[in-house]
């Protein structure tokens, strides 16, 4: 395979795509031309990244759909049973398409199961042996279209999450095993979409082990830890995941709860990069000193996030209703679509997010050590994350807008800001040619599981935005549910928000044959697919951007 040129690891090459990412770099560049002249500088320089920037002041993020509210179910009434159940997915899959194509980032159901289970028994669908055959191949089709769809701009798939294991009756239970076991059963080449297991205590603790026995196989679902410290006191119901990390709860405006709500817009601040400049600034200064002068700069620098975010905000709802026509056709926020006087109704909703990466190689600049290795500088870590927190607790307070503060995944900036580093500093951590996601501890530390997961835990109290825990696994633990199940009992005690489990799976494309292997043991094939989980989604090893190839080839096993 030809050596990857792009920014995502989910764009295929296409003629259209081609045509799309010629006019998508124009209009950044254009937007960046006729920005305030500071922020284009940062965001060029390095010190920040606008994320989807073609997308400022069109268009919102990301979106957990409200489906039930205005579900259309008029539409469906005149249908036999059967096309009611086909209707159904078609709309969903429609819904992916027409709003994916809406907005700049993902799409999430909060709790597929159940929704479907309802949606099925509003159309006086009986749930016998017929109907639950093709509500199952429905799901396996959901499935499958997810994976192989890239008509996105002509070459991205759409990012889809399945939040389900709350099920709460015998249908949703039925479709929420379904929905598992489909993916589970699904051939190798399907490693989406994103499907979230919500854990909760007492609740499908069957279902939970099902989930867990595929997960050993291929990696998803993940896991939403609804009585950990950071959610017990939300609705299990009412929380969800989107994407690889994303998490909308808190609201200025009204219910606190994932539903019908997304996020607007977020900035990534370059840790290591201000860590780098404070230390060539005031190298006589004690630690303590250092690091003030850290928050200092930091705050300097998100202080001008936030303007960003406000105007790209700002711009956001001084448009018409008109220029949703998918959403206001649809009606999948909190607040009616169709009903809005103006679109801050509906946008003041959403979430402003500040994002980081490169926590740990920020510390390891600022004071020589990977933080992970002693208390005092794990206690920085936390002060600095918990500073930041404080900082857009406080901008939310003044605002009245709900700005988050988020782990980001950074797959495209993990190695865009250390190439931009390069030019102005020399560090030995600047020789890997990657930065490490959000708070995470350094993809090489060889640390045990447990002790992954309980440093970290305390990063997700704080990151009230999005972030995720991974642990890295030495191969795929195929039936080790109980293996995996400990690891998440223990992540909820440490009051982690969200965990997920990492291995290396390679597939022989000749046989099909798994494992870990540069030829195949069964057939001898050289011709091997190697799928890695790349932020958050799980993506073919080729497709990786530069960044993420080269942190692939320092992961050493928790």
């Amino acid at each position: 395979m030809k050596s990857n040129i792009c920014e995502n690891a989910s764009e295929r090459i296409s003629y259209v795509g081609r045509v799309f990412k010629m006019g998508e770099r124009q209009v950044k560049n254009d937007l960046l031309k006729c920005m305030v002249p500071e922020w284009a500088y940062l965001h060029k320089d390095g010190y920040i990244h606008i994320h989807d920037l073609d997308a400022y002041g069109l268009t919102y993020n990301c979106l957990t759909f409200d489906i039930l509210t205005n579900f259309p179910y008029n539409e469906f009434k005149c249908y036999s049973q059967s096309r009611k159940i086909i209707a159904v997915f078609d709309y969903f899959k429609d819904t992916i398409a027409k709003i994916g194509n809406e907005q700049s980032g993902g799409m999430s159901f909060g709790n597929f199961d159940i929704d479907l289970a309802i949606i099925l028994k509003n159309l006086d669908i009986e749930f016998n042996e017929n109907n639950k055959d093709l509500v199952r191949s429905s799901i396996s089709s959901l499935i499958h279209w997810c994976n192989n769809s890239h008509e996105r701009m002509g070459q991205v798939s759409y990012y889809v999450t399945l939040n389900i294991g709350l099920a709460n009756d015998g249908e949703s239970r039925e479709i929420c095993a379904m929905v598992i076991d489909e993916f589970n059963n699904s051939p190798w080449y399907v490693y989406k979409p994103n499907i979230v297991f919500k854990v909760k205590d007492g609740i499908n603790e069957d279902l939970l082990n099902k989930a867990l026995l595929c997960t050993a196989r291929k990696m998803i679902p993940t896991y939403l830890l609804c009585d950990s410290i950071t959610n017990k006191t939300y609705d299990p119901y009412e929380i969800a995941i989107m994407g690889c990390r994303t998490r909308v709860v808190q609201n200025e405006y009204g219910k606190s709860t994932s539903i019908g709500r997304g996020n607007i817009a977020y900035v990534s601040i370059n840790l290591p990069r201000i860590a780098l400049e404070t230390v060539n600034e005031y190298k006589t200064m004690q630690p303590d000193e250092v690091e003030s002068q850290f928050e200092k700069k930091w705050s300097n620098i998100a202080s001008v996030v936030k303007d960003i975010l406000i105007d790209r905000y700002t711009k956001l709802i001084s448009l018409d209703k008109e220029d949703f026509p998918n959403n206001l056709a649809r009606n999948l926020w909190i607040n009616d679509f169709s009903k809005a006087d103006k679109l801050e109704q509906i946008f003041k909703n959403g979430t402003l997010s500040i994002g980081f990466i490169g926590l740990s190689e920020a510390i390891e600049i600022l004071n020589g050590k990977k933080f992970h290795k002693n208390d005092k500088d794990y206690e920085t870590a936390i002060n600095i994350v918990k500073f930041m927190r404080e900082f857009i607790d406080n901008l939310r307070s003044k605002y009245k807008l709900n700005f988050t503060l988020l782990g980001t995944s950074g797959e495209y900036i993990s190695g865009r800001f250390p190439e931009i580093d390069l030019h102005y500093h020399e560090h030995k951590l600047l020789d890997k040619k990657f930065y490490t996601n959000s708070f995470h501890i350094e993809v090489d530390s060889g640390i045990s599981a447990f002790e992954k997961i309980e440093k970290e835990a305390p990063f997700h109290q704080l990151c009230n935005g999005g972030c995720i825990t991974y642990v890295e696994l030495k191969e795929a633990p195929f039936g080790n549910n109980e293996g995996l199940l400990e690891l998440v009992r223990c992540a909820e005690k440490s009051g982690a928000n969200y965990l997920g489990f990492n291995f290396n799976k390679d597939v022989c494309k000749n046989c099909g044959e798994e494992g870990i292997f540069d030829k195949c043991e069964y057939c001898g094939s050289m011709d091997i697919v190697r799928i890695r989980r790349v932020s958050g989604y799980l993506e073919i090893l080729d497709y990786f951007t530069t960044g993420k190839k080269n942190e692939e080839k320092n992961r050493k096993r928790n």
